[in-house]
């Protein structure tokens, strides 16, 4: 333990994609042991970790429903996804011996405990990190919503956003328009009235309502994750 960290609760908001490395799709072994290396190493300093992941590298509810799925149905299966990659990412950070529990909003005992705020805080008191998994269990709601939503419900200080593809909020596409120029820090008002492209535009106003921070950084660097919740200043910060 040491006191080096900024924030005494975070939740890291990871997106499916993020799994995937290059191919883009399913989950590659050598990125997710990465990135449960990095929580492992801010997971024995003073803060608490709470994780949420997307489930696009499997299945998007979103690409479902263009398809012509009805819209409820192919956002269930998304949430089902995203439990396949929380317990993925739950078995790597064990194996590093860190001690994880992953809570769904959608109950499946066999498989993983059922999302209790006062459960999930008291797991997070005791040092262990929690994954938040299968969304807030309700169709139409992005996993970007859940991670403001849980922020807000376990009293976080920050939502730290790792990408894999891109190291902060830029004006434009960085890879399509070389002119991008990239936000050292921005609000959230800014970013709904410019329309970029960090988190849908419910988590957005939800983060700007209740005062929760956003920090948006690469999580493909190792140490960044470190580096954020030390309050370094990488990436992107989004406030109020």
């Amino acid at each position: 333990m040491n006191d080096m960290s900024k924030y005494k609760r975070v939740v890291l908001k990871l997106s499916g994609e993020a799994l995937a490395g290059e191919t883009g799709f399913g989950i590659n072994p050598s990125i997710i042991k990465n990135i449960a290396k990095q929580v492992a190493e801010v997971a024995t300093m003073d803060c608490e970790v709470a994780v949420i992941v997307g489930g696009g590298n499997i299945w998007r509810g979103k690409t479902g429903a263009d398809l012509g799925m009805d819209r409820g149905t192919a956002d269930y299966m998304g949430m089902l996804a995203t439990v396949m990659n929380s317990l993925a990412l739950q078995d790597s950070l064990e194996q590093l011996e860190i001690e994880t529990r992953v809570l769904t909003s959608i109950d499946m005992k066999q498989v993983a405990e059922p999302y209790i705020r006062r459960r999930a805080i008291r797991h997070l008191e005791k040092g262990r990190v929690v994954i938040f998994a299968a969304g807030i269990g309700n169709p139409y709601f992005s996993t970007d919503t859940t991670a403001a939503l849980r922020a807000a419900e376990i009293e976080a200080d920050v939502i730290l956003m790792g990408k894999n593809n891109v190291d902060g909020v830029y004006s434009a596409d960085p890879k399509l328009d070389p002119t991008a120029k990239k936000y050292e820090t921005l609000t959230y008002i800014q970013m709904l009235q410019e329309g970029l492209q960090v988190m849908d535009s419910t988590a957005s106003s939800f983060c700007m309502d209740n005062d929760i921070p956003l920090v948006v950084f690469s999580i493909m660097e190792d140490g960044n994750i470190k580096r954020a919740i030390m309050g370094e200043e990488i990436g992107t910060t989004i406030t109020k």
